[in-house]
Order: C-alpha cells, then structure tokens, then sequence
C-alpha cells in the first residue's frame, strides 16, 4: 500500500495495523506519512485512532519494555534510548522502566552472561570479567550491576576450574 492513498483506506489500514500488535503514536505518524497523506490527515487519524483505543503509548510501552527484556535481553538503558527515538514521553519510560522487577531484572542479565560466559576468552579472570561486563553493557544493562554480575559469575566458573 505504498504511495498515495486516500484518508479512509489509511485509516482503515492502520487501524488494522495498530489491532495486529502494540503501536506508538511514532511509528503509525512515519506510516501514515509513507501512504503520502496531508500532516493535517495524519494528525486528524492519530486522535482518531487514540480516542477509539487503537493506540496508547502507555500499554505500547509496558509491552515494548517486556517484549525486549524477555526476547532481546536489552537493559534498562538500551531500553530507554530505544523509546526516546520512538518520541514517548520521558514520564511514560521511566514509569514503565521502575515497573520493572529487580530480581526478574537481574535473572534477565545473570541468564545472559552466563550463557557468553562459556565462549568468552581471556588470559586472567580479570580479563574475562571485563568482557563480560562490557557485553553486558552493550545490551544497555548498567555498569555497576553488568561488573557485579559478571564477577559472580566468572568466580563461581572460577571455582569450577
């Protein structure tokens, strides 16, 4: 559906878009701009589409913030810079990102590290940990907690040798 399109088929396509999965305002507007509809249809469709329930930031957030957390392993951060680009309010994300259990938090980093921990190379454990908090903080999880958790679990492998 490229291209220039009429205001009700953009809508009705987006309607069917935004049923499908979870949508941000962002995401839809970049969508609707690619059909070629007027800034003013654009902005006439997202109020329609929020007053009908088709789209809400709030509901696209906590669902964002899950589906990464579980499927891409992606901390706190990398979370946060990801909504940012898709506009959502500063509130919105660090209301959903407090949400966020602790121990599911850290369960989500430990299983991460512990699955690279095995192909990881270094000459010292020093020089294993390092990696594996960088890593860690490559997936957008925080210094402190990527340093803690790679340091448990290159001791307790470590121990192991």
């Amino acid at each position: 559906m490229e291209g220039n399109v009429n205001y009700r088929q953009a809508l009705t396509k987006a309607m069917a878009m935004c049923s499908q999965s979870e949508r941000c305002r962002f995401d839809v507007a970049a969508k609707l701009r690619l059909w070629e509809l007027s800034e003013e249809d654009i902005a006439k469709a997202i109020d329609y589409l929020i007053k009908e329930r088709f789209l809400n930031e709030q509901r696209f957030v906590d669902f964002y913030i899950n589906d990464k957390l579980r499927f891409n392993k992606w901390g706190k951060i990398k979370l946060s810079y990801m909504l940012h680009q898709k506009q959502i309010p500063e509130e919105l994300i660090r209301s959903a990102l407090g949400s966020v259990e602790d121990d599911f938090y850290r369960k989500i980093l430990h299983d991460l590290l512990k699955a690279k921990a095995r192909s990881v190379k270094g000459a010292t454990v020093y020089e294993r940990r390092g990696k594996l908090a960088v890593f860690a903080q490559s997936h957008g999880f925080e210094a402190e907690l990527a340093f803690a958790a790679a340091g448990q679990i290159i001791g307790d492998q470590s121990d192991q040798e």
